[in-house]
């Protein structure tokens, strides 16, 4: 009947001793939703994402605990920014970075000869602001990943 059910649960710790390498967290509720799930996410908010002093979104990391559709145990981490979702300028930074499209030079960081911004938020707004060095940044990383430009 192409039905998808989403079901969220929150973690506890297990009383007890636990084995080296086993979570100390487990979710109530029983057996039945980990076993017939076809997927399961651990989302986990890493820590907040400020502007001065208001709260502006969370930096959450995703670990894919079970998976029948695809491998499991990846992992992933971006920035969820309150009232827009995650942030495309904050992956575009992240990727970019990792892939030596984007320099970081000790809090600045710079896409070829422009300096996008002193840290990370700075920078991340400026990407918003000039969406044409944003698509120039995107155009790279996927030519670099062998993944086509729309």
């Amino acid at each position: 009947s192409s039905t998808s059910a989403i079901f969220i649960n929150q973690v506890r710790f297990k009383i007890g001793p636990t084995f080296p390498g086993a979570s100390p967290t487990t979710t109530p509720g029983g057996l039945a939703l980990k076993f017939h799930t076809s997927v399961r996410l651990e989302v986990v908010r890493m820590h907040q994402i400020k502007r001065g002093d208001e709260v502006i979104g969370a930096r959450t990391k995703v670990k894919v605990v079970k998976n029948k559709l695809a491998p499991p145990f990846k992992k992933a981490e971006f920035d969820i920014l309150y009232g827009e979702g995650i942030s495309r300028e904050g992956e575009l930074l992240d990727l970019g970075s990792e892939l030596g499209v984007v320099k970081k030079s000790g809090t600045w960081y710079s896409y070829g000869d422009k300096r996008l911004g002193q840290g990370r938020e700075q920078a991340r707004l400026y990407l918003r602001e000039n969406p044409e060095i944003a698509q120039a940044i995107e155009k790279e990383i996927r030519e670099k990943l062998g993944l086509p430009f729309p």
